[in-house]
C-alpha cells in the first residue's frame, strides 16, 4: 500500500513519527489498544468485556491497556478481574495527555490494524468480522462503522449518519470528514502502515486531534464505511469533552484544526471547506451555550458565545446568538418571578 498525494501533508504540521515495524507474517491482525486515565471501573470493565466477547485469540488479537499516569488505582484491579491474564496492561510514570498516550498506543501496537477504544466506550458484537471484511476486500487505509451515541447509563441517545447503504468505499470523503467530525474513535480501525507514513496524533491538540487525524489519513487513502451500528460513543459529565466545553477549549481548538487542515486541499477548495466548518461549528456553540445556560449558568455559556463569534459571524449565527439571549432573558424573568412570589407569601411579624 502507498501513499497517494504525499504532497498535501504539510511540513509545518511535524507531526509524530511512528516507528515502521518489519513485515511479518506472524504479527496479529489486531491491535486493540485502550488508553486509559482515571477511569471509572464499570466503564472500563464494560469496554474489555466487549472486546473480549469477540476474542479470536492472541495470534490474531492483541489487547492492550495503556494507563496516562492515573492517580488512583482501578485499572490494574479490573484488568486482572476482567481480563484473566488475557489483556496486557503498560502503566505511564506521568500523564502525557490524550494525544501522546494515542502515539503510545500506535507505537505499542504490533498488530496490522489499530484500534484505539476509550476506557467508556464499547464495541458491539460483529465489530471485529465486519470490519475486517472491509479491511480484506479494499485497499482502504481506514474503516470505520456506523455508532450509537449513549449517555452514562448506556441508553441510546442518538445513532451516527448513514453514509451509504452498503458496505464499499466512500466518494468524496475527504471534503466531507474537512467539514465536520464525523467519526468517534470507537468505531475506527486505521493500518498501522498509515500511521508509519503519515505520522501520530498533533499533540498540541487536546480536544480534536482524531478529527485532524482522519483529515490527514482521508487527504491520502480511502476509507471503507460498514453501515451496521457496531460501536457506542459514550457521552457523560465528566467526560474531558464535558470539561473543555465549559471553558470553551473545545472551540477554540475546532477553530486551530480549521486553519491547520485547510492546507490538506487546493487553497481555494480549503478556503470554501473552511468557510463551512467554521459556520457550522459556529452553530453547534451556540446550541451547546444554550444547554449551558439552563444547566450551569451564564458564564461558561457566554464564553461558547465568544468562542461561536471567532469560528464565524454570518447571519445565520447572529440570529442564533439572538435566540440565546431571549433564553437568557426568559431565565431571568423566570427567576424574578419566583422571588417576588417567595416574597410576597412570607409570613408578615409584627
Amino acid at each position: 500500500m502507498t501513499v497517494l498525494r504525499p504532497r498535501l501533508i504539510p511540513s509545518s504540521l511535524k507531526p509524530p513519527a511512528i516507528r515502521v515495524l518489519p513485515v511479518d507474517d506472524s504479527r496479529p491482525f489486531w491491535s486493540v489498544m485502550i488508553p486509559t486515565y482515571n477511569p471509572q471501573a464499570d466503564f472500563l470493565a464494560a469496554t474489555l468485556q466487549s472486546v473480549l466477547q469477540q476474542d479470536p485469540g492472541p495470534e490474531q488479537m492483541q489487547i492492550e491497556v495503556i494507563d496516562d499516569g492515573s492517580t488512583d488505582d482501578p485499572v490494574s484491579e479490573v484488568i486482572r478481574r476482567v481480563g484473566a491474564g488475557r489483556v496486557a496492561f503498560h502503566a505511564g510514570t506521568q500523564n502525557r495527555g490524550l494525544a501522546n498516550t494515542w502515539n503510545r498506543c500506535v507505537e505499542r501496537a504490533r498488530g496490522n490494524w489499530v484500534h484505539i477504544l476509550h476506557q467508556d466506550d464499547v464495541v458491539l458484537p460483529g465489530f471485529y468480522e465486519r470490519l475486517r471484511q472491509g479491511a480484506e476486500q479494499s485497499d482502504a487505509g481506514a474503516i470505520f462503522c456506523r455508532y450509537a451515541v449513549t449517555d452514562s447509563k448506556g441508553h441510546w441517545v442518538g445513532i451516527s449518519e448513514l453514509h451509504r447503504e452498503s458496505a464499499g468505499l466512500l466518494d468524496n470523503w475527504h471534503a466531507r470528514i474537512t467539514v465536520q467530525q464525523l467519526i468517534q474513535c470507537p468505531a475506527i480501525a486505521v493500518r498501522r502502515l498509515v500511521y508509519e507514513q503519515l505520522g501520530g496524533f498533533l499533540p498540541q491538540l487536546h480536544y480534536a486531534p482524531d478529527w485532524e487525524m482522519w483529515q490527514r489519513v482521508a487527504s491520502q487513502f480511502p476509507f471503507w464505511f460498514e453501515p451496521s451500528i457496531l460501536a457506542c460513543y459514550r457521552g457523560h459529565p465528566n467526560s474531558a469533552t464535558s470539561r473543555m466545553r465549559l471553558d470553551a477549549a473545545d472551540v477554540r481548538e475546532l477553530r486551530e484544526v480549521i486553519d491547520l487542515t485547510t492546507a490538506y486541499h487546493s487553497l481555494a477548495r480549503g478556503r470554501v471547506f473552511a468557510r463551512k466548518a467554521r459556520s457550522l461549528y459556529a452553530g453547534l456553540a451556540v446550541l451547546y451555550a444554550r444547554e449551558l445556560l439552563v444547566e450551569t449558568g451564564f458564564r461558561p455559556a457566554w464564553k461558547q458565545i465568544l468562542g461561536a463569534l471567532r469560528l464565524c459571524h454570518d447571519r445565520r449565527v447572529i440570529w442564533q446568538i439572538s435566540s440565546f439571549f431571549v433564553l437568557w432573558f426568559r431565565i431571568i424573568g423566570s427567576r424574578l418571578k419566583r422571588r417576588m412570589k417567595s416574597k410576597s407569601n412570607a409570613p408578615i411579624h409584627s
